[in-house]
């Protein structure tokens, strides 16, 4: 007769979880800032790609030793990917937004100009064409 084991799955606390999803959100945030898939980062690390993408959807956690891996492809520290983001919207996010914002402030500024020399036109050619003064 065979011995049936039972293996309970270990309950995941709160803290736990949330160091997953810290590790998640940094590896993510770090292969977007290089363009890199995660075929490119699990061939940097030397670990595979699936394994990797458990880790990125955070149904796994890792060993000392692949978060070293992944922090060496990275050259980072490996206390980067274990380190809380404050915002949910980096500096690289936030600065393409203020970009942005000021490139609408000179467009709206830029318009205000054309409408307003739009509208005088308009109004001297009434003017002329039906002769007021």
């Amino acid at each position: 007769m065979s011995k049936i084991e039972f293996t309970l799955a270990k309950k995941v606390t709160p803290e736990e979880q949330a160091l997953k999803g810290t590790l998640s959100d940094n590896i993510k945030k770090y292969r977007s800032r290089r363009n890199w898939s995660q075929f490119t980062l699990a061939a940097k690390a030397s670990i595979s790609t699936n394994f990797l993408a458990d880790i990125e959807a955070g149904n796994t956690w890792v060993s000392a030793q692949t978060l070293v891996k992944i922090a060496q492809a990275f050259e980072i520290e490996v206390f980067e990917l274990l380190k809380p983001q404050k915002n949910s919207v980096d500096f690289q996010t936030r600065q393409e937004i203020g970009e942005k914002m000021t490139l609408l402030s000179r467009f709206s500024q830029d318009l205000a100009i054309v409408l307003q020399e739009s509208t005088e036109k308009a109004l001297d050619h009434v003017k002329k064409q039906y002769e007021i003064d």
